[in-house]
């Protein structure tokens, strides 16, 4: 491991024998074969699953728990006729979920409303909040889509199947059925379906039954149709990209393309992206954050509308609605950040510790999971965001690889009146009067479980490369593993070079334009967000060692190979 002025480079292991191995058995090029290695894949069973995986790999649905139980009492509901309520949580993944059961559910011919409270509505407790909203509707079953509820004791309201993926609490949900494949008993193969792979999976069984039985010939619902649903929710859900999510969303983000969805293509030509060129980080950083702005600050219930619509103008509506929404969220989100730095500069000591909590009253619930997320990546630790209202706390969490939170919430339940999430990103409800105690507690907790290396920024590099080797059909075999996003990240790289002219600011006085050579090859590289480090990089007179990602970019309508340096040393 070396270190940079930012942060410190992990370098892969060498396994020359392996990697011989590889390139001989899938003829691919020796730095592709680097690629694979340095991600832990050394079986041939498992490269070859990962490269040539299809559709009919995926995992029969009959795998996740009380999935008979469920897809039992859909057939009783479209026997009786009955109104069915899909109750979804207010981001990305609830939004896609609840997307794809209501359409699924109304294509073979049941009652369906759909419903996800905004932050307003939860302000009454969630459960008393679900049930009423479906009784008043008539609704005979509720069905939640990546969130979980608790049937009220002694209730004889409506039936509940919940769906979801968070890591099961403590809490009894008193469910009819719960598929969840992080549940104890579930054998199901992929414990990292995100909610909306769930829904997937519950309508795949469902439309299994019905086929099974007759009543439907599969030829009349293509579930390949839903996909694109799958692809957005999984990717804005920080769903690792590996085994069968990573079919569904390489499959799903061909779909999202063709973009045949009247509002998701007009939300896609709003945000100017390039379609034939859509990538996950695209709808992570792009498209994500501007409908997450409907459930953390409006109304979520806008986002299912626009994935549904069939009308053109009420497309362009819900665009606008969305956009007006983001941006109010945007100047919300640096209002707190500008707070949350002021804070930090008063009490330098708050940075002492491992772990970070902070809390105020002046904060907006719905943006804290955004500064929680910047404060963990800025400073990497763990880090606890609490908006407090009338005696009450709305908590959120985010943490970092060597420090998983849901073991810790578990350990100290008894202080929340309800919590969930999984290992890396979690929420919970607390009583004011609760929260020094559960901030001593996860400090003590962070310290205790971490060394001061753990709090280090590590970059963890793939392969070395040489400029002569960047050509576009190299660039062409690391296609073989798109796409990337969390947990099968873009490649970076690592090789020495020399500038043959200064380094220049662009993006006004943001970015640094890079003029590199290698043995009479030259690359330009565009260091995002790294102007602060010009100085630096002026200095450099010596050959000296860049990490980066070499992509290719249209200039005057012709490609070119230009590098994302994303450190140097």
């Amino acid at each position: 491991m070396s270190e940079s002025a930012e942060n410190f480079w992990v370098y892969p292991e060498n396994h020359p024998v392996l990697l011989q191995k590889i390139i001989r058995e899938f003829h691919i090029h020796p730095v592709t074969a680097q690629l694979l290695l340095s991600r832990g894949f050394v079986q041939m069973e498992e490269i070859h699953a990962f490269l040539y995986a299809k559709l009919p790999q995926l995992h029969p649905p009959s795998l996740l728990p009380d999935i008979d139980k469920a897809v039992k009492r859909i057939l009783e509901a479209l026997k009786g006729r009955e109104t069915v309520l899909v109750y979804a949580d207010n981001d990305v993944d609830g939004m896609s979920g609840a997307a794809l059961l209501s359409n699924f559910l109304e294509k073979i011919g049941i009652s369906v409303i759909y419903h996800i409270p905004n932050q307003h509505c939860l302000e009454k407790h969630p459960v008393e909040e679900a049930f009423a909203f479906a009784k008043a509707r008539g609704c005979s079953l509720i069905i939640t889509v990546d969130c979980s509820l608790s049937h009220p004791e002694g209730s004889f309201g409506p039936d509940l199947i919940i769906t979801d993926h968070h890591e099961p609490t403590k809490f009894p949900t008193r469910a009819l059925a719960e598929l969840n494949p992080k549940l104890i008993e579930s054998t199901y193969p992929n414990i990292n379906l995100t909610g909306v792979g769930v829904a997937f999976k519950f309508a795949h069984a469902i439309l299994n039954a019905l086929t099974d039985l007759g009543a439907l010939f599969s030829n009349r619902i293509d579930l390949k149709e839903f996909l694109d649903f799958v692809a957005l929710g999984t990717i804005a859900d920080m769903g690792p990209l590996l085994e069968e999510n990573r079919i569904l969303v390489r499959y799903g983000l061909e779909l999202l393309k063709q973009s045949p969805r009247i509002g998701l293509r007009r939300l896609f030509e709003e945000t100017r992206l390039d379609m034939q060129e859509l990538s996950p980080m695209d709808i992570s950083l792009k498209i994500a954050p501007k409908l997450n702005s409907l459930g953390r600050i409006a109304y979520p219930e806008k986002g299912v509308q626009l994935l549904l619509t069939t009308d053109p103008k009420e497309a362009e509506a819900l665009v606008e609605e969305i956009h007006r929404s983001n941006t109010q969220r945007q100047k919300m989100e640096k209002k707190i950040t500008e707070d949350v730095e002021a804070l930090l500069e008063k009490e330098p000591q708050i940075l002492e510790e491992k772990a970070i909590v902070l809390c105020s009253q002046r904060w907006h619930p719905g943006i804290i999971p955004i500064i929680a997320s910047k404060i963990a990546r800025k400073y990497n630790r763990p880090t606890m965001v609490i908006s407090l209202k009338k005696g009450w706390g709305k908590g959120s969490v985010r943490t970092i690889e060597k420090f998983p939170i849901m073991p810790v919430l578990k350990k100290h339940g008894h202080l929340f009146q309800n919590f969930g999430g999984h290992d890396f990103a979690a929420g919970f409800t607390i009583e004011e009067k609760q929260i020094a105690r559960l901030h001593e507690y996860f400090v003590e907790e962070a310290n205790k479980a971490l060394g001061k290396e753990d709090l280090l920024k590590k970059i963890y590099l793939d392969s070395r490369i040489d400029f002569e080797d960047i050509t576009f059909d190299f660039m062409e075999s690391i296609n073989l593993l798109k796409p990337f996003g969390h947990a099968n990240r873009e490649p970076l790289f690592y090789t020495q070079v020399v500038q043959y002219r200064p380094p220049k600011i662009i993006g006004k006085t943001t970015h640094i334009k890079m003029y590199l050579e290698q043995k009479k090859h030259r690359l330009e590289g565009i260091g995002f967000f790294m102007a602060t480090r010009k100085e630096a990089l002026q200095r450099k007179k010596e050959p000296f060692t860049i990490v980066f990602t070499p992509k290719i970019n249209q200039f005057y309508n012709k490609p070119m190979i230009q590098l994302h340096v994303r450190d140097f040393s």
